[in-house]
């Protein structure tokens, strides 16, 4: 289980086991917010709590959540619920509060400012982002 939280603390999150890549977008917003992405589903792997400000991107259906006391990007989620009932949600790694549990995890590169395609994989992993 790997756990984060924003600077301030009041916004958290939670991974049950281990990410199997965390992806690094190039879209308008998450090179801003300087985000590295785990994926799974709201209420299956992925637990998020605290009280958060919200970002929607319309066009991409998504909500950006943020500590609306330090600012920290935290997760985003979809909008809306899928047909299946289920929500796909990411946290954000960077948050991680023991930075080695995320440090070997592999990175996915994803092309979401031109192309919209996986970039794939260049032997990076999450400790070869912190700088």
């Amino acid at each position: 289980m790997i756990e984060g939280f924003c600077l301030c603390g009041a916004v958290q999150w939670r991974f049950d086991g281990l990410p199997e890549a965390a992806t690094a977008c190039n879209c308008t917003a998450c090179r801003r917010f300087g985000t590295l992405w785990a994926y799974d589903y709201e209420g299956e792997k992925i637990r998020v709590s605290g009280p958060t400000q919200v970002f929607t991107r319309g066009e991409r259906n998504l909500g950006f959540h943020f500590c609306g006391a330090c600012g920290c990007v935290c997760y985003w989620r979809l909008l809306t619920v899928k047909a299946d009932g289920r929500r796909p949600i990411a946290v954000n790694l960077r948050l991680a509060a023991d930075p080695t549990a995320v440090a070997g995890i592999i990175i996915d590169h994803f092309d979401g400012f031109d192309t919209f395609e996986d970039l794939g994989r260049d032997g990076r992993c999450v400790a070869d982002m912190w700088f």
